[in-house]
């Protein structure tokens, strides 16, 4: 059963997302929302394709992931067979209308017709022609189109969608001001948090690969792309030899050589988002430092509330989201002789209960399962 009808509202059982990321890469927004519906509906989350030798079979590959409380998303890619192997994004003439027919013939063979269409990218607009949902979702968590590399089309087919959209929810204020004048059924939800996750760090042994690293850590996690402030890294490193600045993450859309190379600014990867707290306990201060620019102009860093709720000191570039939401328990760094001079105070002071109280206030108000049960609510209202 695709639908039932309760009092005019509907009631989406069958959920299909379409993501310009990956189920098992960096474990964010889509991951944290859609686990969570999947306790009530199922969810398939079809991802970019992938390119795969010329000589291997066209088709639409698919794995499940189970979640801890007995949930599961059913992710799908198409294997895309080329000469010569490049990227492929959604929306591509060399693979839209085959993706289209082998995904809704998938489908259909389990059981969803007309599900609820979830998009986290405009290029996947294609999909609802094909798919004819019952209702079309737009969660906007990042403005694409100032990405390194988008698509010349994006801000067309950003607008396509969003007027399209029976419900569009945003990851951010910056986003929610650019995106609700263009559909009155817009939503803010900024990104939430799993609080024990990153609390409940005590007892935890220490990564080995940070163990003798020289203290303090000045750690950041996430992407590392072109939004960070390399400058920044590399004043702070040569201000601060005895610094050990901890970057972890995969090194995306930038060369490993455009990054800063000082013998205390060290990059260790990807870690899995279970990995993290561990982390996390070791840092001193986390760091926000991205580059103010197009590109960063509506961040709402989900890792703010990570940080905040092992109660990590913060220091942040002055992304406009962070400075509106979490002014008051962040510090924020105009300028980089600033930036460097809140992670020097910060090391230097005892932590406040006041904050404390402050910071575990704000969490209360911003989980995951909160988020989660909001937006289920508001799909559950929209009329048949």
């Amino acid at each position: 059963m695709v639908l039932s009808l309760t009092n005019g509202a509907m009631t989406v059982s069958d959920l299909v997302c379409v993501s310009h990321l990956r189920w098992d890469f960096v474990w964010q927004r889509p991951q944290h929302l859609l686990s969570r519906l999947a306790k009530t509906r199922r969810v398939f989350f079809v991802e970019e394709p992938i390119a795969i030798a010329a000589h291997e079979p066209q088709r639409l590959d698919q794995y499940t992931w189970q979640g801890s409380q007995g949930q599961t998303v059913t992710v799908m890619r198409l294997l895309q067979p080329l000469e010569d192997p490049h990227w492929i994004g959604h929306g591509d003439s060399l693979t839209s209308e085959t993706y289209q027919k082998l995904l809704k013939a998938e489908l259909q063979r389990q059981g969803v017709d007309h599900p609820a269409l979830w998009l986290y990218t405009p290029m996947a607009g294609d999909f609802v022609d094909a798919l004819e949902p019952s209702l079309l979702i737009y969660d906007v968590m990042d403005q694409l189109s100032a990405f390194k590399g988008a698509p010349v089309d994006l801000v067309e087919r950003d607008q396509a969608i969003l007027r399209q959209a029976d419900v569009v929810f945003t990851g951010g204020l910056s986003l929610y001001h650019d995106k609700a004048s263009h559909n009155r059924n817009t939503h803010l939800f900024p990104s939430g948090v799993e609080i024990n996750h990153f609390a409940g760090h005590a007892g935890m042994a220490v990564p080995d690969d940070i163990a003798n690293l020289p203290r303090p850590h000045i750690g950041y996690y996430g992407v590392i792309d072109e939004r960070i402030d390399l400058l920044l890294l590399a004043e702070m490193a040569a201000q601060h030899p005895q610094w050990s600045i901890v970057m972890i993450g995969p090194v995306l859309k930038i060369e490993q050589h455009e990054l800063p190379q000082s013998a205390n600014i060290h990059y260790l990867g990807m870690r899995t988002y279970d990995e993290l707290p561990a982390y996390l306990a070791q840092f001193d201060v986390a760091l926000i430092p991205f580059a103010m620019s197009e590109a960063t102009r509506y961040l709402s860093p989900t890792k703010t509330l990570e940080y905040m709720a092992a109660h990590k000191p913060i220091v942040s570039t002055p992304i406009p989201d962070i400075v509106e939401l979490f002014g008051n328990l962040v510090a924020i760094g105009n300028t980089h002789a600033e930036f460097i001079r809140y992670v020097e105070q910060a090391l230097t002071r005892s932590q406040d209960p006041q904050r404390l109280a402050d910071e575990q206030a704000l969490l209360q108000q911003n989980t995951w399962d909160a988020i989660a049960e909001s937006m289920a609510s508001i799909i559950a209202r929209q009329p048949a």
